[in-house]
């Protein structure tokens, strides 16, 4: 048992979630309450001494893929999306330190002025200080998404399972918003996802976390303590691991 009485599955995770999280109902960059609301889902876990880091996407801001799509050199479109990743980890550490939690930035791209270089021992020994770390700027290298960095940091930080927050609560097998007679999956194999195209994360991803037997953990970000819920057994979610 924990400090608040609370039983609790994880001693450390990985919170990844979307740009587009962060709009709330604008169609484009940061939605200042939606930011704060989702910080508080972060503390309300911390509260439970769990050991968090987080990816956040930048497609609020600016997508690589797309602006490749539009004629720019892809190379140089996926580092305007990094920075964009950054963008948006300096507004939930903002959020996190207004509520008491001590939080680091650690981009995969040195830029002294405003976050740390990413050091695997510094992260970790941070963690280890109950810090929430934001892992920003992907893997540092063009061609990888963000999902491939979540992953990749999880496994780097030991962390025992990822949480990938989304606007549905879990993962299914046609898209619920259209299809009302859409399945949820209560559980799901890596290869699954991969073969059914599932959508969960990237091919590249899912095959990482599946070759270090990394659970996923899909859950609706939108649902109030869902993310402190499942962390006490509880909730709607749908988890990817081994048959």
């Amino acid at each position: 048992m924990d400090r608040t009485g609370e039983k609790r599955r994880y001693d450390r995770v990985l919170l990844k979630i979307s740009g587009e999280a962060l709009m709330g109902d604008q169609g484009y960059g940061l939605n200042p309450p939606t930011v704060q609301r989702i910080a508080a889902e972060v503390k309300s876990v911390h509260d439970l001494g769990v050991e968090i880091c987080m990816v956040i996407g930048g497609g609020n801001i600016f997508r690589g893929l797309q602006g490749s799509a539009q004629g720019m050199e892809r190379t140089t479109a996926d580092y305007m999306g990094m920075l964009a990743t950054v963008m948006n980890a300096l507004a939930m550490q903002s959020s996190l330190e207004e509520l008491g939690i001590h939080t680091r930035v650690i981009s995969a791209i040195p830029m002294d002025q405003v976050c740390e270089p990413y050091i695997r021992r510094r992260a970790v020994r941070h963690l280890e200080k109950k810090r929430v770390c934001i892992f920003a700027a992907g893997t540092g290298n063009p061609y990888f998404t963000t999902d491939t960095a979540a992953t990749l940091r999880a496994n780097e930080m030991s962390c025992q399972a990822i949480f990938k927050g989304t606007k549905v609560d879990g993962v299914y097998d046609r898209d619920p918003k259209i299809d009302p007679e859409a399945r949820r999956y209560a559980e799901v194999s890596y290869d699954e996802v991969l073969q059914k195209h599932l959508g969960v994360m990237d091919a590249s991803a899912i095959a990482l976390a599946r070759d270090n037997d990394l659970p996923i953990i899909v859950f609706s970000l939108d649902e109030p303590g869902g993310f402190r819920g499942i962390l006490a057994g509880e909730g709607t979610f749908t988890i990817v691991r081994d048959a």
